[in-house]
């Protein structure tokens, strides 16, 4: 045995440190203080970029603002056939010396003190909110008027599970004015204006147990009316205790509704009444059992039916439902089903042309996403309007007189990420099918009024925006922008790079961006960090160019490798691409994800799949933390933040459109809870005590089952947090928590405390 002398221990520290002292490198002061220093070395970097576009009420005009190297610069951009004049929008210094004296504020003619905003009309005067006040500026006159104070508060946040009184409301007037219908004593009743002692009783079965709606629906022509008779449903509550309330000492118990799967939902039949005849025709309760909702219930312009939408519950059957107001009969026009789900919110279009003989229909029936033309009387498909192995992502316009539609697509340009978004028209009938975009790049457009021209900016994460003008035929009138990145570059900036590979049938292509610190050096080991959020309602690896995308670089720059991937399971590409979440959250694509970064790590052997961690928010804190359960052997360390942990404990609507209903042992099966005793690495929770999206209880309840299975965690609360990443102290927790466990470094100690040691 060879003893380890003075000498030669020093010769083995110094082995010891040629080995790891890249790694140990990294996640320094050094590293903490570059990466919170980055937001102001990169911000507004980006030059030349139009912010908000609005056109001008005549088509021809339009005004933007860009972020310029001399400032915030609005412009205004007249458009001919041929070409694009520009000019200043109005006197900026003019507007800056108006408002610093009207408002009493410092306020500089080149960063004007908002990015939002509107023109009148009639085009001659810009509407903007700034200081807590709305303000219009004509632009003809170059004169600032105050017009009063802006309530902040009635723009914040609508909470979700908020309902509508259904038995609470003003009476309602008939289209001509001459009747007024109401609700008494559970029933719907109605008078004659004028008239209110000789009301009339239309329905005589209303109790509280089952009474009329008061949103009462005439039709247009005032002889007929629609209200749905409701079986209540029992309201669930969540309870949110408010620890550290600003205005008195002791906590505050907050309430919410919150409908959890399986929950009772109300139960509406709608029920049509003809006021001379006092007749009532409800629509046949077996035609809408097990409803999740009844939806967009509207009358045809010429009052010979209403129509509505019924969504059965588990989200399987969807129809489009009519009654003839003659007759009482009800009819379904439109039937959709799927033996997984139907994506009623997220890809659910239509549109009624001429009052409904036609009716324009999104559908997933052949595999992706594309519109249908039905015949609005029989409810007979009469063709498919778009077709082929890409999808339709929103549609922007339809034309009635000309028959053609303006659109939003993904997926159909070869040689294109799937994702990005091109415009497109075509005919109702399939035909004159036009790309109106084709640039590879992710593409957002903004039409004039008529639809007549748009202007179209498109980038991609490793290529700066460029804004055109196009007519409607796609074809450029006129460069109006091209990004200038020449000081982001001139700062350090490193490019994200975009990377593409096969997931795990080894046939699909998985699309997602590698990250790397400004101070990138390809000789050391970087661990990998994956921020994962896989809520089926979309897809979210960013494709706009940014200068950092997904706010990923700061971690980066600790000395991490930050990736971002949309697996299956996500939206926006084909239907079976979406299926593989149906009942089965717990999946999140994981095994796309995996194969992916074990291809990149191939290319880049500095990527260290030894030391992979992850982290997510909200549906992504529920797959953080099911990373280090499910794929122990892959992922080492998980930051949660207020996860969706048991979907039987989230909400509602969004749980049961991807678990399904009834409430099975799938539901269980992706629990973290049920779950949590598989924990082999290291987990941080974060939660707010105020969340009222996903109800904090849930976090509270993996840490439960982690103590019970003896499993070391850390849990983080918020005092007064709602839904949240964490805030910017669960930001640095978050931080630190990779920094010790993949890195193996003890995190610089935080500002104004000192050392224990």
């Amino acid at each position: 045995m060879k003893l380890l002398t003075t000498k030669n221990f020093g010769c083995a520290l110094l082995a010891c440190l040629g080995l790891h002292g890249s790694l140990l490198a990294q996640g320094t002061a050094e590293d903490y203080k570059r990466a919170n220093d980055l937001p102001l070395k990169i911000g507004n970097k980006i030059y030349n970029n139009p912010g908000k576009v609005v056109w001008a009420e005549g088509n021809s005009k339009f005004i933007y603002w860009a972020q310029t190297k001399q400032g915030k610069t609005f412009v205004s951009a007249d458009v001919s056939a041929s070409a694009v004049k520009k000019q200043s929008a109005f006197d900026q210094q003019k507007l800056a010396t108006q408002l610093a004296e009207k408002a009493g504020k410092t306020v500089k003619a080149d960063s004007l003190p908002f990015s939002d905003f509107e023109l009148s009309k009639n085009g001659d005067s810009l509407k903007f909110v700034a200081f807590e006040k709305r303000w219009n500026f004509h632009l003809g006159s170059a004169t600032l008027f105050d017009k009063g104070k802006f309530d902040a508060a009635a723009g914040l946040r609508r909470y979700w599970g908020r309902g509508e009184s259904e038995t609470a409301g003003q009476k309602t007037k008939s289209p001509d004015g001459k009747w007024n219908a109401y609700i008494k004593n559970y029933n719907v009743y109605v008078y004659q204006e004028g008239r209110e002692k000789e009301e009339k009783q239309l329905s005589f079965d209303g109790s509280p147990g089952e009474y009329y709606s008061a949103r009462i629906m005439w039709s247009p022509d005032s002889k007929k009316l629609v209200s749905n008779k409701t079986r209540p449903n029992k309201d669930r509550t969540l309870y949110l205790l408010q620890s550290s309330p600003e205005d008195q000492l002791q906590p505050v118990l907050q309430t919410r509704n919150y409908l959890k799967p399986g929950d009772a939902l109300p139960q509406n039949q709608p029920v049509l009444f003809v006021v001379e005849q006092q007749k009532a025709f409800p629509v046949p309760a077996t035609m809408i059992p097990e409803q999740y909702g009844i939806n967009q219930m509207a009358w045809r312009k010429d009052s010979r039916a209403f129509t509505f939408e019924y969504n059965q519950r588990g989200h399987q059957l969807y129809e489009v439902i009519s009654m003839d107001a003659a007759t009482g009969q009800s009819s379904v026009i439109i039937k959709e089903e799927s033996k997984t789900f139907i994506d009623y919110s997220g890809k659910r279009y239509r549109s009624d042309v001429a009052d409904g003989k036609e009716i324009i229909w999104a559908s997933e029936r052949d595999g992706w996403n594309h519109l249908y033309l039905y015949d609005g009387q029989t409810g007979k498909v009469k063709n498919q309007i778009t077709k082929g192995n890409w999808l339709v992502r929103n549609v922007v316009h339809v034309d009635e007189a000309k028959k053609k539609i303006i659109l939003a697509g993904s997926g159909k340009e070869n040689g294109q990420d799937p994702y990005f978004i091109q415009y497109y028209s075509v005919n109702f009938d399939g035909t004159g099918f036009k790309a109106l975009t084709t640039e590879n790049g992710n593409h957002q457009a903004t039409f004039s009024n008529d639809y007549s021209v748009f202007v179209d900016t498109y980038s991609r994460i490793d290529s700066p925006p460029v804004t055109v003008v196009r007519n409607a035929e796609g074809k450029v009138i006129s460069e109006i922008e091209k990004a200038d990145i020449s000081e982001l570059l001139a700062a350090g900036w490193r490019q994200p790079e975009v990377f593409q590979a096969k997931g795990r049938d080894g046939q699909t292509d998985i699309w997602g961006i590698i990250v790397r610190p400004m101070n990138f050096d390809p000789a050391k080991k970087y661990p990998v960090i994956e921020q994962i959020y896989a809520g089926p309602q979309s897809s979210f690896v960013p494709k706009t160019f940014s200068s950092d995308p997904s706010r990923l670089m700061q971690l980066a720059e600790l000395g991490f490798i930050v990736v971002q991937i949309d697996g299956m399971g996500t939206s926006n590409r084909s239907k079976a691409f979406h299926d593989v979440c149906y009942q089965n959250l717990k999946d999140a694509g994981f095994p796309d994800r995996i194969a992916w970064m074990k291809t990149a790590a191939q290319k880049y052997p500095y990527m260290d799949l030894e030391k992979v961690g992850v982290y997510g928010t909200s549906a992504g804190g529920q797959s953080s933390a099911g990373a280090v359960l499910f794929h122990p052997e892959f992922y080492k360390v998980a930051v949660s933040s207020c996860g969706c942990h048991d979907n039987r404990m989230d909400k509602m609507w969004w749980n049961e459109q991807w678990m399904g209903y009834p409430i099975g042992p799938q539901y269980a099966a992706s629990s973290n809870v049920d779950n949590a005793y598989r924990l082999q690495g290291k987990l941080m929770l974060i939660v707010g005590e105020l969340d009222d999206n996903v109800d904090p209880a849930s976090t509270f309840q993996v840490v439960n089952a982690l103590i019970k299975a003896k499993k070391e965690h850390e849990l983080i609360v918020v005092p007064g947090l709602g839904h949240s990443s964490g805030g910017e102290y669960g930001e640095h927790k978050r931080r630190d928590f990779f920094v010790k466990n993949l890195l193996g470094v003890n995190p610089p100690t935080w500002e104004g405390q000192k050392p224990v040691f």
